[in-house]
């Protein structure tokens, strides 16, 4: 498995999550993680403890719409990607903006790669103000 196959799986386990309770093991069960197996548990982790404050992030720069009513899909797509833009290092910022923006002209809604580009770039500066 790639990365980029990895991000995919991540954005499939989170979504699920939101309808299942099931363990990312039994996920990792269905795939050949190989080689990013361990990306993918520090991912889907981090996002499972940091969940509150990614939202409150995201939320806070969706200008015109309520966080809540954000597609599922979209939400988690930018959940992935600010998750890997702060909190990963060894992922350019460039990198972790354009692999979320791939994940939504894939599978986000009409327009979507546009809001994650977005957001995510405004989240980015002014981290970076802040650091």
């Amino acid at each position: 498995m790639q990365r980029r196959e990895a991000r995919e799986f991540l954005l499939s386990a989170l979504y699920r999550r939101e309808h299942v309770d099931t363990p990312l093991a039994e996920m990792l069960e269905e795939v050949h993680a190989g080689g990013q197996r361990e990306y993918i548990e520090t991912v889907f982790n981090g996002i499972a403890d940091r969940r509150e404050e990614l939202d409150r992030m995201i939320g806070e720069r969706t200008v015109g719409w309520r966080f809540e009513r954000l597609a599922l899909i979209d939400r988690n797509i930018l959940r992935l990607g600010v998750y890997e833009l702060l909190y990963l290092d060894e992922i350019p910022p460039e990198v972790a903006m354009d692999e979320a923006v791939e994940l939504a002209k894939k599978y986000g809604t009409e327009q979507a790669w546009s809001f994650v580009n977005g957001i995510l770039d405004r989240i980015w500066k002014e981290h970076e103000t802040q650091a």
